[in-house]
């Protein structure tokens, strides 16, 4: 992949699988909106694992601003955006699907909104031109991400969004944390906002993703949660819960115990004493548990201070 020696100032990256028809007419668009601006532009498209000729159209486009990177298989967006941040040299980066929902001329929209104070900003599709069981999933998967992570956005899985180098540098991509992009932006006290802007149909080929993604989406906000709000102490997160189950345990025991003093009898209680002593072990354990990692996490921050969050590296 060839680079330039100069920064360039805007970095797009734009994940690809199986976009044959979209990319010539996205590539148009993109160059066409991005020269409007007027800032230096890089554009990188990575291919992850495309089984038509969206590899080949790509290999057609490249030049010393337009950069490709093919995957031998099918790695997912999260992985594909990873290796885009670590690749970009832009001071602000956009990230966009190829499939042409995501309209280019938005992007100088993001960019004003960004240079106003931002760190990140989210485009929000007000009117989603997609199918009814789509926007129904989108709602109930934005509204839970909204009330679970405290971060208050309408879209936070829009795949057009713009935020600065410091952002990619400071989160980590894998599994499918790509739709927490702004949630893990946020966490790390990065000022986050949204934008509502103009959302398209499909023109081309099917959706990559079903219903399959609802219970993988539960699963990776319960992980986004827990690696941005507990990652450095892992002890308020198990001593929650094991002193909760730790407190239940002593009471129904308590009930229990109380039974046998005062009327010579437990009445049938026994199975409600096992349980409490259960909920008790377990929360002991949990607690412990809590405590190790908690030692852990502070001997590791102690040989790696740079690890700490919010710490943006030695000034230039």
């Amino acid at each position: 992949m060839q680079k330039s020696s100069v920064n360039p100032e805007l970095s797009v990256i734009i994940p690809v699988y199986n976009e044959e028809q979209s990319l010539p007419i996205l590539h148009k668009e993109l160059i066409s909106a991005l020269e409007k601006i007027g800032y230096t532009f890089e554009i990188l498209y990575v291919d992850d694992g495309s089984t038509d000729r969206s590899q080949n159209i790509l290999r057609r486009l490249t030049n010393p601003r337009v950069h490709l990177i093919t995957f031998r298989a099918n790695f997912g967006k999260s992985e594909a955006l990873a290796v885009g941040f670590r690749t970009v040299k832009g001071r602000y980066i956009i990230t966009m699907d190829a499939d042409l929902q995501d309209d280019p001329t938005q992007i100088k929209l993001l960019l004003d909104k960004l240079i106003c104070g931002y760190d990140l900003v989210s485009g929000w599709r007000v009117k989603r031109e997609d199918t009814k069981t789509k926007k129904i999933s989108s709602f109930l998967f934005n509204r839970g991400t909204s009330l679970l992570s405290g971060v208050n956005l309408h879209d936070a899985n829009c795949g057009l969004k713009i935020f600065t180098k410091e952002v990619a540098d400071q989160i980590s991509l894998y599994g499918e944390l790509h739709r927490f992009i702004p949630i893990l932006a946020a966490k790390k006290k990065f000022r986050v906002a949204e934008l509502p802007i103009h959302h398209r149909k499909r023109k081309f080929g099917v959706s990559k993703y079903g219903w399959e993604r609802g219970w993988r989406g539960i699963i990776d906000l319960f992980t986004t949660l827990f690696v941005t709000d507990y990652a450095t102490k892992p002890a308020h997160f198990f001593g929650k819960i094991g002193l909760l189950l730790f407190i239940i345990g002593f009471i129904m025991d308590g009930y229990v115990t109380a039974l046998k003093i005062f009327t010579g009898t437990t009445q049938g209680r026994i199975p409600l004493f096992l349980a409490g002593i259960l909920c008790m072990v377990l929360g002991v354990q949990l607690l412990s548990t809590g405590l190790i990692a908690e030692m852990m996490t502070y001997y590791f921050l102690r040989r790696n201070p740079k690890t700490t969050p919010g710490h943006g590296g030695p000034e230039q």
